[in-house]
């Protein structure tokens, strides 16, 4: 209790009220225009192919862009787009306010647990001066600064074009695993189990048809 209580002045400093609205209403917003931004220009066939389209059905599509395309079908797709994300980011600060006091008191434990009572006092006294205060009050922002968000944007195209790779690393660390069973498996005990966990008869329970891509698996 003593470590909480002297914990909780430092939260107060490195974490003050308001800090997620902050971090919504200027910070998140303009991050999510930045990467709106990214995927609207992004190639479509680079977005295909993380979806697992065979790269020869994409040989045309290599320099169209969703923006390019959007232009045609919903010339006011980025508008609406932009307009949803602002109100949903005005949605989760509203949201995030009654869940912030709930946080700062999970990081008081936090401190409390990680810092003895001196180290607890030191960092107070810190963050009592002009830079410390300064420090305190921005090194939760510091990571949503412009100049880690474009390095974070910059480093997009890389990861959207490495997914391909990734998701198949992914999909064979898992081969040596048997398939998902399908419902003609399963027993009649586990299809009752099943059905009663879904709320629906045993008989409704099918499995669904294969389709032509996975017919030719």
């Amino acid at each position: 209790p003593a470590r909480v209580a002297a914990a909780r002045p430092v939260v107060d400093k490195i974490f003050p009220a308001g800090t997620y609205r902050r971090m919504m209403d200027g910070t998140m917003s303009k991050m999510m225009d930045s990467m709106m931004d990214g995927v609207m220009k992004m190639p479509i066939a680079q977005l295909a192919r993380i979806g697992g389209v065979p790269q020869d059905r994409l040989a045309s599509l290599d320099e169209t862009s969703i923006e390019q395309i959007s232009a045609i079908v919903d010339p006011n797709f980025r508008q609406r787009t932009k307009l949803g994300i602002d109100a949903m980011m005005a949605s989760m600060a509203d949201m995030m306010d009654g869940f912030e006091p709930k946080v700062r008191d999970a990081l008081t434990r936090a401190y409390a647990r990680k810092f003895d009572g001196r180290q607890l006092s030191e960092l107070a006294a810190f963050f009592n001066t002009p830079t410390g205060g300064l420090y305190a009050r921005e090194s939760m922002m510091m990571f949503m600064d412009p100049e880690i968000m474009g390095e974070m944007q910059a480093l997009m195209p890389e990861m959207m074009q490495k997914m391909p790779d990734m998701a198949a690393r992914a999909e064979a660390a898992a081969k040596s695993l048997p398939p998902p069973r399908k419902i003609a498996d399963l027993s009649p005990d586990e299809r009752g189990k099943l059905a009663k966990l879904l709320g629906v008869k045993a008989s409704d329970l099918t499995d669904q048809p294969a389709t032509s891509d996975e017919g030719t698996k």
